[in-house]
């Protein structure tokens, strides 16, 4: 199972919370340079940088951010990147406010420090398309597990950057619904399943999990399956 031409999954690893993990920031080829979905935890910069190096890519090269959401695993290393490279960073509006600092993270806790904000270029409203050399990758609404998360697909290889809409990492190479316990609206994030459900999707890549030989059966099983299950 592979993916196509111009994307590439980065596949960061971390030791978090005295656990090891797994990333899957995605970097989309453009003619005008690298798309980055998400950026990951703070101090993830070097971790980006080599796997960007090991996928024959330059951090330089990183043109766009395009962030999911705006929880700390997605946005942390936000701050940081645009230190190194000009990237034009994209959310949607809903998540901004907490990305560039007007709005507390909101499953973050209000005891503790927050990620360092960092500045979005332009707020997204879905259905927004960008040009890429796997052809066009659409933003599709998938709110519920943050207030404004986004979803990417790729219409022409019926590939679903599901971000953390899908989550794929139970050890059954099969897609589940976003975590209840990360997910504040679980009521809305399940009607996005019902979104999801209504692509052309063979093959979907989740932040957490990877990429899983599972698409549109299994996303409409889901957003038929009870909330409590």
């Amino acid at each position: 199972m592979t993916l196509p031409d111009g994307v590439h999954d980065l596949a960061v690893p971390y030791e978090h919370d005295g656990r090891a993990l797994e990333l899957h920031p995605v970097a989309v080829e453009t003619t005008r340079g690298l798309v980055l979905v998400d950026v990951g935890l703070p101090g993830a910069v070097p971790k980006i940088r080599e796997a960007l190096d090991a996928a024959g890519f330059a951090l330089a090269e990183v043109s766009t951010v395009v962030l999911t959401h705006h929880d700390g695993d997605h946005a942390g290393a936000l701050e940081a990147l645009e230190d190194e490279v000009d990237a034009f960073v994209v959310a949607h509006t809903d998540e901004a406010p907490y990305v560039d600092g007007r709005e507390f993270p909101v499953k973050a806790d209000p005891e503790s420090d927050r990620y360092p904000p960092a500045t979005v270029d332009l707020e997204l409203v879905g259905d927004e398309a960008l040009n890429t050399t796997a052809g066009p990758m659409r933003v599709v609404n998938t709110p519920g597990h943050s207030p404004g998360h986004v979803s990417l697909y790729l219409p022409d290889h019926r590939l679903l950057l599901a971000g953390d809409a899908l989550v794929a990492d139970h050890g059954d190479d099969r897609l589940h619904g976003p975590k209840p316990q990360y997910t504040p609206d679980q009521e809305r994030a399940h009607d996005s399943l019902h979104a999801l459900a209504d692509l052309d999707v063979d093959r979907t890549l989740c932040y957490h999990g990877g990429l899983v030989d599972d698409g549109t059966d299994r996303i409409a099983d889901l957003a038929t399956q009870p909330l409590d299950d």
